[in-house]
């Protein structure tokens, strides 16, 4: 049985505690949370949208140096701190995944370092 490969890449943001960004593990890799925050200057925005976008953008980054992309997703978790954005993240949600759509879980929860959105997910390596 193989055991799990930690990726790291330094266009990959900083990771905020003790864990990899991602993992793979045969043909499926795990990626953790990715918030909205610039890896050029270790700042999220303070707008819903700009750190959704910035998000969505380093999950796209953390896919790619496992070998994977955004079209190669199964599952996300998007965890929200207020429910109020979700429409705007159903926006954004169909503009990064525009055909065939991973299944999607939206806890509404607290986040630390006054981040408003964070987003994992499960796929597969190309």
């Amino acid at each position: 049985m193989s055991l799990p490969e930690p990726i790291s890449n330094p266009n990959m943001p900083k990771a905020l505690g003790p864990y990899s960004h991602a993992v793979r593990l045969g043909d499926l890799v795990f990626i953790a949370g990715q918030a909205g925050i610039d890896p050029a200057t270790g700042t999220a925005p303070d707008a819903f949208d700009a750190q959704a976008r910035q998000a969505f953008q380093n999950l796209a980054t953390v896919l790619e140096a496992a070998g994977s992309s955004l079209q190669h997703v199964a599952k996300t978790t998007i965890f929200l701190t207020n429910a109020e954005n979700f429409p705007k993240l159903n926006e954004l949600y169909a503009e990064f995944f525009p055909t065939n759509p991973p299944a999607r879980s939206v806890p509404i929860t607290q986040l630390p370092r006054g981040l408003l959105i964070s987003i994992e997910c499960i796929g597969s390596v190309n």
